[in-house]
């Protein structure tokens, strides 16, 4: 397999490294040319931890900033190798979130005397459950090597800021009956009947758009899952309804929580799954600055991102990259290539 050229043209590098599968558990290929590509600038001190590669400068700023991205992506849906069409790169992993690596390589290669002390860093299993993110490892594992007074993550914003994000929580709300044959069917008590109840109360749910450091959020409380009934002639005892709320980063995890169980009071209800959300954290000088130069009004994370990682270690942190959000996870996923530069352009501007 080819060394990857961090120097030359950052589209050129977003194709390599696209067409390098990394489906999320199979990083380690990608994550080894990562290594040794930068092991090569000895104005970096390179670490790595599982399939997760950190890169510092020490050059003994009063400043360090944080560039992170993930190295994983979906599934490949037969959108691999990339092609490349005028303005235009296909392919698995270009919008989410390859392009941003390519850039953060490019800088950790080129940027040899930054205003800044600046860590980098390439991480695995973003995509997959939140127990396995490389990001989280490195916090549990290795909290010094992310330690920072501002971070950049670099998930697909559309090349505008996107302030902090939104937490999210799954529950599970179990709703009981009882079992009889179908035949004489009101000797029991349909659950899967019963949990209409809960559907109406998520039909008639009017989700909050809270305004949070002056961005807008907007909240949501869905059903994305629905069991019951063991068998085709037996009225079933249970049925379960799992929902998912992404709620404003002014809830904290415990605050969302109480909110589910008054919206849902008399229902059992489990939390499977939480994530704070983090709060935009534009105030900062720093972030006034990189506002400034992207020159675009900045908009609310609607999503999970590891921005929350970073503000859970007291860094204030903003998602920026090249491609659209809506594009990611798509079989028909794109970046354009003016993004990708327009991105480079306005980092290598606030670093150097």
């Amino acid at each position: 397999m080819a060394n990857l050229d961090l120097t030359g043209d950052v589209v050129t590098l977003t194709q390599a490294i696209c067409d390098v599968p990394s489906v999320s558990g199979d990083e380690t290929a990608l994550a080894d040319l990562v290594e040794a590509a930068l092991r090569g600038y000895a104005h970096l001190e390179v670490l790595r931890d599982g399939d997760a590669v950190v890169a510092r400068t020490h050059l003994g700023r009063d400043t360090r900033m944080v560039l992170a991205g993930h190295l994983d992506t979906v599934p490949i849906a037969d959108n691999l190798p990339t092609v490349l069409d005028g303005e235009i790169l296909r392919g698995r992993g270009t919008t989410d979130m390859k392009a941003g690596v390519a850039v953060m390589l490019r800088l950790a290669a080129v940027l040899t005397e930054p205003r800044h002390d600046i860590t980098y860093v390439f991480y695995d299993h973003e995509e997959v459950a939140a127990r396995l993110n490389g990001l989280g490892r490195l916090v549990r594992n290795h909290p010094e090597w992310l330690a920072g007074d501002f971070a950049v993550l670099g998930e697909p914003s559309d090349g505008t800021v996107e302030g902090g994000c939104q937490g999210t929580m799954r529950v599970k709300i179990s709703v009981p009956g009882v079992a009889a044959h179908s035949a004489r069917s009101w000797k029991g008590s349909n659950a899967i009947h019963s949990a209409g109840a809960v559907l109406d109360v998520l039909r008639a749910y009017v989700p909050r758009q809270p305004v949070v450091e002056g961005l807008k959020y907007h909240e949501g409380l869905n059903a994305v899952k629905i069991e019951g009934g063991i068998a085709g002639n037996v009225i079933p005892d249970l049925c379960t309804v799992y929902v998912n709320h992404r709620f404003a980063p002014d809830r904290s995890t415990d605050e969302a929580e109480a909110h589910l169980r008054e919206v849902f009071a008399g229902f059992a209800l489990e939390v499977t799954d939480r994530a704070p959300g983090a709060r935009p954290g534009l105030e900062a000088p720093v972030a006034k600055e990189f506002v400034q130069l992207v020159g675009r009004e900045p908009q609310a994370k609607l999503g999970w991102t590891d921005v929350s990682r970073f503000a859970e270690l007291g860094i204030p942190a903003i998602n920026f990259g090249p491609g659209d959000p809506l594009l990611a996870h798509t079989d028909g996923e794109f970046v354009q290539v003016g993004e990708i530069h327009a991105a480079l352009r306005v980092l290598t501007d606030w670093l150097s």
